[in-house]
């Protein structure tokens, strides 16, 4: 486990405060540095790290710390106004409930319609298709909108088609917090089994337990800067410290 999988350089990403990203398609031609104008802000500013292939990295910090938007640099939906992300394989993300999935498609056509945009083939859909329908129990939901479903269910659905994914990285981003505590054991009990294939795990959570049971590395941000990269256990008794808990 030498190979490195993501390499991050100096990250920055600059936000217009209740209008998202001001990162424009003419901004992505555009060299140097980059200051924030009145009524901008950086969510992240020069962050960098590497990660090797088969690491289990738990993202911490409290909300509004940059961790999505670190997430979601890795997964590409968004593009850094300074540095660089690389990733070295495709990513396959849990970043948020109906992330990816299209609402008027039912169940049966997201689930291949996702499975394919990640590079399944449609032997290989067809293979996995049952599994998938069964870990998510959605058998009676499988021609109904994904739109209609609840909260858990999307969960469920989402979950269970990424962690059938070949793509290396896998990204979750506290959305497990929804499901009920049997499919959570169900999605726990997948996680180590991807870990043991060598597939590299980022996970956002604040759920302690959870970090220190899958991650055995911790990045902690803290107003989008990283203050901390080391063990897991380094950093959450650094996060605990700061915040008198």
């Amino acid at each position: 486990m030498t190979d490195k999988i993501i390499t991050a350089n100096g990250l920055g990403v600059r936000f217009r405060r209740n209008r998202g990203s001001s990162r424009s398609f003419k901004d992505l031609f555009a060299g140097g540095a980059r200051r924030a104008r009145p009524g901008e802000f950086w969510a992240l500013r020069d962050v960098s790290f590497d990660v090797r292939r088969g690491e289990a990295i738990g993202v911490v910090g409290r909300n509004g710390q940059g961790k999505s938007t670190l997430l979601k640099l890795v997964a590409g939906v968004l593009f850094p106004d300074e540095g660089t992300v690389s990733v070295h394989g495709g990513v396959a993300p849990l970043i948020e409930i109906t992330g990816g999935f299209v609402g008027d498609l039912t169940v049966r056509d997201n689930v291949q319609l996702t499975a394919g945009l990640h590079g399944l083939s449609k032997r290989e859909i067809a293979a996995r298709f049952d599994s998938i329908i069964d870990f998510a129990g959605a058998a009676d939901v499988i021609d109904t909108p994904f739109k209609h479903l609840s909260s858990g269910m999307k969960v469920r659905v989402a979950f269970a088609v990424v962690s059938q994914l070949d793509e290396p990285v896998l990204l979750v981003d506290e959305v497990l917090a929804v499901g009920d505590k049997a499919f959570r054991a169900k999605c726990y009990d997948r996680i180590e089994e991807l870990l043991k294939e060598e597939k590299t795990l980022f996970l956002v959570s604040h759920n302690e337990r959870d970090l220190r049971r899958f991650c055995t590395r911790g990045l902690y941000l803290n107003a989008g800067k990283l203050v901390l990269d080391g063990t897991i256990d380094e950093v959450l008794e650094r996060y605990d410290a700061d915040h008198g808990a």
